[in-house]
């Protein structure tokens, strides 16, 4: 049968973008405790076509999806770059991954003793190579010990923060948890009186940002901290200045 995707087309239209959206996938993610944990992710996988082609298979991006049997870290998810970008003779290869991360946290006064955070991997492959993690974390007020009515207070969802990093080099994905929790979680127990100050939009970015800055891992990061309010939310963005990045900071 002839194969009409990847026939020469005349008509010089350049696609922007091509491929397939949402795929709901079982893959196995790398587990500082565990080695490996198994989650379901959401997947999107497209590539930019030069003009002379019409078009792709679509069938080809989950074969190449499947050559990897669901493995995912930041050595396969480069080597399914390549070859999105050579077996559809692309000109740029693009993949955007979903999935929850679930930390067991035994001493956890939580009910069910786990951590969720929501994570997104964004790859591309042109002319160069760019690859982007990112997490997303629930930001709790502090727990008082009773309410005037001698019962117990549960935790508020005050806000969240999204980190997201570049990488130079190999880390854990606990690791970065941690030292964002570190952050959040070290300043209110210095300041727990104070807890308009403490939860202020820019202690927050400054604490998260001082502990990432520090690690020679990370090529590049942006700390958003948002805080929910009724009808809206108010947010402060801090990116990295790179000349920094992986040196101790001052205050440590």
């Amino acid at each position: 049968m002839k194969d009409i995707q990847s026939q020469l087309d005349h008509r010089r239209v350049n696609i922007k973008k091509v491929g397939v959206k949402t795929i709901s996938y079982p893959i196995t993610v790398l587990d500082k405790q565990n080695n490996h944990q198994h989650t379901i992710a959401s997947l999107n996988m497209y590539v930019n076509l030069p003009h002379k082609f019409k078009g792709t298979h679509m069938s080809r991006f989950i074969e190449i999806l499947n050559q990897f049997h669901g493995e995912i870290d930041l050595r396969s998810f480069q080597k399914i770059l390549e070859e999105m970008k050579e077996r559809l003779d692309a000109e740029a290869s693009h993949i955007e991954i979903c999935f929850p991360y679930f930390l067991r946290r035994p001493h956890s006064r939580d009910v069910l003793k786990t951590g969720r955070y929501d994570c997104q991997m964004h790859g591309s492959l042109g002319n160069d190579s760019e690859l982007e993690f990112r997490l997303k974390f629930p930001i709790f007020r502090p727990l008082k010990k009773q309410n005037f009515q001698g019962m117990p207070y549960s935790r508020g969802h005050w806000g969240n923060s999204v980190v997201t990093v570049r990488f130079k080099s190999f880390i854990w994905i606990e690791d970065i948890i941690h030292l964002v929790e570190r952050a959040i979680y070290t300043t209110h127990k210095k300041k727990e009186d104070d807890v308009d100050q403490v939860y202020s939009l820019e202690t927050l970015s400054q604490k998260i940002s001082e502990n990432l800055s520090t690690q020679k891992e990370i090529k590049w990061y942006s700390v958003l901290v948002e805080n929910l309010s009724e009808g809206y939310s108010t947010f402060a963005l801090l990116e990295s200045d790179t000349s920094h990045i992986g040196t101790p900071s001052s205050g440590k």
